[in-house]
């Protein structure tokens, strides 16, 4: 989806004294908090996140150096001392709760919407006034009458009705339905509220956009294809390390079992 981004950020998470003992949780702890909120200095909605501890001293160093082979060995001295717990050192603020600044590499999973882009939601209701849908099962989109394409025309049914386009009967929106829309707006002071659009082209329901829009067609060949591919890589990995592990099992010595006849 459009709307998604991975971002790299450098962060200073800052941690109570009490959790102390155990940082990387805190760390953790701190950034599940906000999640599924928009957070106006990552321009998102935070979804996932997955965090490094970074001693900020030991980085600057590491890069000032120009001797590879120095390099080499001060990593693999620490790789050999790595059972001894790493120390990193954080900054206390003054205060009356001396919290204390912990520097994190995190890696960010964000929803971040923008007008113009084409997203996809499944409808959740809908009248002749409004279309209302969810984004990721989380985000919530309305689209008004007015937005709604004239090609379409609302029939009320038992069951709540559905919008027919006048020039195909074949494509309908009703509940239930998935649906690839325009964003016309985002509010960010609702969690990301959007208010979406089916004027543009390549909207609708995505089920006939499939059959009969070459370009989503297309796009939708090419995302699976992408799909099968990092299928077939994974595999292929899974493959190479079961025989690494296969080959390593048969170099180890097996312990004789046959008994003498004495012992029998």
């Amino acid at each position: 989806m459009e709307a998604l981004r991975e971002v790299e950020a450098e962060l200073t998470v800052y941690v109570h004294p009490s959790n102390a003992a155990d940082v990387p949780r805190a760390v953790s702890r701190q950034l599940s908090g906000l999640l599924f909120s928009y957070e106006e200095r990552f321009d998102g909605v935070l979804l996932a996140h997955e965090a490094q501890l970074v001693d900020k001293d030991n980085k600057e160093n590491a890069t000032k150096e120009k001797d590879k082979k120095e390099a080499k060995i001060v990593e693999e001295t620490e790789a050999k001392s790595n059972k001894k717990p790493q120390i990193l050192k954080a900054k206390i603020l003054n205060g009356l709760v001396p919290f204390f600044g912990v520097c994190v590499h995190a890696n960010l999973l964000l929803f971040s919407p923008q007008p113009g882009m084409l997203l996809e939601g499944k409808v959740e209701m809908l009248g002749k006034e409004s279309i209302h849908a969810v984004v990721l099962g989380v985000f919530s989109v309305a689209i008004m009458s007015d937005d709604i394409h004239e090609k379409f025309r609302f029939k009320r049914k038992s069951h709540g009705g559905r919008f027919l386009s006048r020039s195909d009967r074949e494509h309908f929106i009703k509940r239930g339905t998935m649906i690839r829309f325009s964003v016309k707006s985002v509010d960010t002071e609702m969690n990301c509220h959007i208010t979406g659009s089916l004027i543009p082209p390549h909207t609708g329901s995505m089920r006939w956009l499939s059959v009969h829009d070459a370009e989503y067609a297309s796009e939708i060949s090419r995302k699976s294809m992408d799909t099968s591919i990092k299928r077939e890589q994974n595999e292929q990995e899974h493959r190479i390390l079961k025989n690494e592990d296969s080959m390593v099992k048969s170099e180890r010595p097996h312990k004789s079992r046959k008994r003498s006849a004495e012992n029998r």
